[in-house]
C-alpha cells in the first residue's frame, strides 16, 4: 500500500519536473534550498552568538554587551531578508507549477469529449471542478511546503546536531561495579524522544487521512447541491421545491458537520499530543544540561547554547510529528486526484467502434453509414447492421419510442458515443452542426452566445440579420450586454438562438435531437422554412415526436428499440 501511495505521488510530482519548463523550475527550486540552507547557516551563528552573549552577562562585560547586540542585529537583518525571499520565491514556485498542471488536467478533461464520457463511464468521480481548482493547488502547496521543510529540518539536523553532540560531553552511567560513558547523550536522547513522538504521531493522527478525504468530497457535494438548484431555480419553483430542496441540503449539510465532528475528535487529541510533546521538549535539555552546569562544566553561555541547539535538533527530528496533519491533508490529495487521473485516463482509453471517415476531395458530400451497430453501456443493442446512404439535401426524421436510441444515435454520428461498431462516411470539408434540445449558451456577452462554438461569427450586420430571421430583434442591441443568457432567455428563445447559429455557421450538414420542442408549432414550422429559404442545400436529420415534423421531412427512419429499424418514404 505505502508503495502504491509513493508511486502515486510520484506520477504526479514528476510531471512538471520533466516538462519543458524543467531548467527553470529546477533552477529555482535549486535557488530556494540554498536560501534555505543559508538560513540555517544564520542560525548555527546566532547559536553560537548564544553562547558568547551570555557568558557576557555572566561575567559582567560591559564592553562586550553593545557589539554583541550589533552583531545579532545583523545576523537578524540578513536572516530575516533570506527567510522572506525563500518564501516569495517558493510561491513563485507554486504559481508556476500549478498554472502547468492545471493547464495539463484543464487539456485532458475537455480533449476527446473526457468531461463528457465520465459521465457516460459512470465514473464515480465527483465534482471534477474541485479536483482541477481546489486539489491541484493543495497538491502543489502542501508538497512544496513539505518537501522544503523537510530539507531544512534535514539541514538543521547536520548543523545543529553536530553541535549539539559537541556541547554534550560526556555522560557517565554507573551499573554496578561498571561505568558506561555515553558521548553526546543529549543528541541520542534527543533522537530518542523524536522516534518515539513520530511513532505516537502516527498511531494518533492516522485516522486523519481518511476523514480529510472525506471531508473535501462532502463539502464539494454540499455546495454542488445548492448549485444545481440556483441554475434550475425555475423548475424548482414551479415545483414548489423548497422543502424537497431543503432536505436535501440538511442530509448533505449533515454529512458535513458529522465528519467535521470526527475530524475535530480527531484533530483533538493530535493537538493534545503533539502540544504536550512539544511542552515537554522545553524542560527536557534543561534537565539533561543541569548537572554539568551546577558541576561547574558548563557556563551559562554554554547551557543557553545547548538548550538553543537542543531545541534546533528536536524540530528537525520532529519534523513529521509537527507536520503530520498537512500530510494527512496532502495524502488526501493524492488519492483524489490519483482517482480524477485514473478515471480520466480510462476515459481517453474508451475508443470509439466506429469510425469517422471523410471521402476523398472532390466527392459528394451524401452521408453513409455502414455496418452500424449502435449499443448501450450494458451490452444492449438499439441498432443493428444500418447501412444507408443519405445524399445531400436529405431531410431525415428519427422517430421511435422514448428509450429506442433517437438520440443515442446523434451522439453517435457525432462522434461522442464510445459504444457501437461500423463507419460514418461524411463528403471531405462537409460542416456538420448538432443541436440539442437544451442549447448551451456560455457566460459573457451575447455575441459569444450566438458565436459558439466558434469564437467569432460575423459583422455585427451578420449577427443582426440572424437574430432578426428567428424573431430575436429585440436582442440586436444586446450583442455586447455581459449576462447569463441561459437565465434570461426562455428555452423557446434558446432554440431560436440556435437555429441562428445555424444561419451563420451555413453547415452542409444539421442534426437537431428535439430541437424545436419548446417552440409552438408555427413558430416550428416557421424556422424549418426559413432554414430551407436561406440553406437551401441544408441536409437535414431530426429527432422529434411531434406528427408535425413529418411535414419538415422526406423520409423517416424508425428505430424499434430492439436493433431493427426501417428507412422509407414519409407519405409513401
Amino acid at each position: 500500500m505505502k508503495k502504491r501511495s509513493f508511486r502515486t505521488f510520484w506520477h504526479l510530482f514528476r510531471g512538471y519536473w520533466n516538462s519543458e519548463h524543467k531548467w527553470r523550475a529546477r533552477g529555482l527550486l535549486a535557488f530556494v534550498i540554498g536560501l534555505n540552507f543559508a538560513s540555517v547557516y544564520l542560525l548555527v551563528r546566532i547559536n553560537s552568538w548564544y553562547n558568547e552573549f551570555y557568558n557576557a552577562l555572566q561575567q559582567y562585560a560591559q564592553e562586550s554587551f553593545w557589539p554583541l547586540v550589533g552583531e545579532f542585529t545583523a545576523l537578524a537583518f540578513l536572516y530575516i531578508i533570506i527567510a522572506v525571499y525563500a518564501i516569495y520565491l517558493r510561491q513563485m514556485l507554486q504559481i508556476r507549477w500549478r498554472t502547468w498542471m492545471t493547464d495539463r488536467y484543464l487539456a485532458g478533461w475537455m480533449q476527446h469529449q473526457v468531461y463528457y464520457r465520465l459521465q457516460v463511464l459512470g465514473s464515480n468521480t465527483d465534482n471534477p471542478d474541485q479536483r482541477i481548482s481546489e486539489d491541484i493547488n493543495q497538491f502543489v502547496t502542501l508538497t512544496l511546503q513539505l518537501l522544503l521543510g523537510f530539507l531544512k529540518q534535514l539541514t538543521t539536523l547536520g548543523a545543529f546536531g553536530v553541535v549539539l553532540w559537541n556541547l554534550s560531553g560526556a555522560f557517565t552511567v554507573p551499573i554496578g561495579s561498571h561505568e558506561f560513558v555515553i558521548y553526546g547523550y543529549m543528541f541520542w536522547f534527543s533522537l530518542v524522544y523524536s522516534v518515539l513522538g513520530t511513532i505516537g504521531a502516527h498511531l494518533v493522527g492516522r485516522r486523519l487521512i481518511g476523514l480529510n478525504f472525506d471531508q473535501q468530497r462532502y463539502e464539494a457535494d454540499f455546495r454542488f447541491n445548492m448549485m444545481r438548484v440556483r441554475e434550475n431555480s425555475e423548475s424548482v419553483a414551479f415545483y414548489r421545491g423548497e422543502d424537497a430542496e431543503g432536505v436535501g441540503f440538511k442530509e448533505r449539510f449533515a454529512r458535513v458537520i458529522s465528519n467535521y465532528w470526527q475530524l475535530m475528535r480527531q484533530t483533538k487529541l493530535l493537538n493534545f499530543y503533539v502540544n504536550g510533546y512539544a511542552q515537554l521538549a522545553i524542560i527536557v535539555p534543561l534537565v539533561l544540561a543541569a548537572p554539568r552546569y551546577f558541576g561547574g562544566a558548563m557556563a551559562l553561555g554554554g547551557l543557553m547554547q545547548t538548550v538553543s541547539a537542543f531545541g534546533r535538533v528536536q524540530d528537525a527530528l520532529s519534523y513529521f510529528v509537527e507536520s503530520y496533519d498537512t500530510i494527512a491533508q496532502l495524502a488526501a490529495v493524492i488519492r483524489r486526484l490519483s482517482t480524477f487521473t485514473e478515471h480520466m485516463e480510462q476515459a481517453q482509453a474508451l475508443t470509439d467502434g466506429v469510425a469517422h471517415e471523410e471521402r476523398a476531395a472532390g466527392g459528394e458530400s451524401a452521408l453513409t453509414l455502414s455496418d452500424l451497430d449502435v449499443a448501450l453501456p450494458d451490452g444492449r443493442q438499439l441498432m443493428h447492421d444500418c447501412t444507408v446512404t443519405l445524399p445531400a439535401g436529405s431531410r431525415v426524421l428519427v422517430t421511435g419510442a422514448s428509450g429506442a436510441g433517437k438520440s443515442t444515435l446523434l451522439r453517435t454520428l457525432a462522434g461522442i458515443w464510445p459504444y457501437g461498431s461500423g463507419q460514418v462516411t461524411i463528403g471531405q470539408g462537409s460542416r456538420a452542426l448538432f443541436l440539442p434540445q437544451r442549447p448551451y449558451l456560455p457566460l459573457g456577452s451575447l455575441r459569444r452566445a450566438l458565436a459558439y462554438p466558434r469564437t467569432a461569427a460575423g459583422t455585427d450586420a451578420e449577427l443582426a440579420a440572424a437574430l432578426r430571421d428567428v424573431g430575436l430583434e429585440r436582442l440586436v442591441d444586446k450583442l455586447d450586454a455581459m449576462d447569463d443568457w441561459s437565465r434570461i432567455l426562455s428555452l423557446g428563445e434558446q432554440q431560436r438562438l440556435a437555429f441562428a447559429r445555424v444561419l451563420l455557421v451555413k453547415p452542409q450538414w444539421v442534426f437537431l435531437d428535439e430541437a424545436t420542442s419548446a417552440l409552438d408549432e408555427p413558430r416550428e414550422q416557421e424556422m424549418y422554412e426559413l432554414l430551407k429559404k436561406r440553406l437551401p442545400g441544408l441536409s437535414i436529420v431530426s429527432v422529434g415526436h411531434r406528427s408535425t415534423l413529418f411535414a419538415q421531412h422526406e423520409e423517416e427512419l424508425h428505430l424499434a428499440g430492439d436493433g431493427s429499424w426501417t428507412l422509407q418514404p414519409i407519405g409513401g
